[in-house]
């Protein structure tokens, strides 16, 4: 088995769905292993998301019952994650006190990376959604460019994807 840190230092081409997967769950488990005490998870709909698996909603729980934990969800439509990922949704709704979801402003809604960011770790990207391209990074350069870019997003985001919804 391959030690963590150095598993961490990899750079990794993304070119098939499956690669995007393993690529979600392996910065899923170097949150973990760094104890990141963020996350931002970036994309237009999530629909092309592994939300629905068992040991990565496993991995996030674990994740998420460490202390100062957040998750912070960026997304124009979340209502494809509500109708296609019921167990995301049932995790969410029991970590809703460290998960937030968020709607960019209209004028950033086209340019809506798809994208993964583990606070000073890790980045997974998505370049080309149609043929899955894209990739893996751990250069303190390219994060903090990326967390740069996130961060003005959601500076500009509105609150979305209500735990509940009310009505009369």
């Amino acid at each position: 088995m391959d030690d963590p840190s150095e598993s961490l230092a990899r750079q990794a081409v993304i070119d098939t769905r499956t690669a995007f997967h393993s690529a979600v769950r392996h910065a899923l488990g170097a949150a973990l292993t760094r104890r990141a005490r963020r996350m931002v998870w970036v994309d237009p709909d999530f629909e092309h998301w592994p939300l629905d698996d068992a040991a990565l909603l496993q991995s996030l729980a674990d994740w998420l019952r460490l202390p100062q934990r957040q998750l912070l969800l960026l997304a124009v439509d979340f209502e494809g994650v509500r109708r296609q990922y019921p167990r995301f949704v049932a995790s969410y709704r029991s970590w809703s006190h460290v998960i937030a979801a968020f709607s960019p402003a209209q004028d950033d809604a086209a340019e809506l990376p798809n994208l993964l960011l583990v606070q000073d770790t890790m980045q997974v990207q998505l370049l080309d959604k149609a043929h899955w391209r894209g990739g893996t990074s751990t250069e303190p350069a390219a994060l903090r460019l990326c967390c740069e870019r996130v961060d003005a997003l959601l500076q500009r985001a509105g609150p979305a994807f209500p735990v509940t919804t009310l009505g009369l």
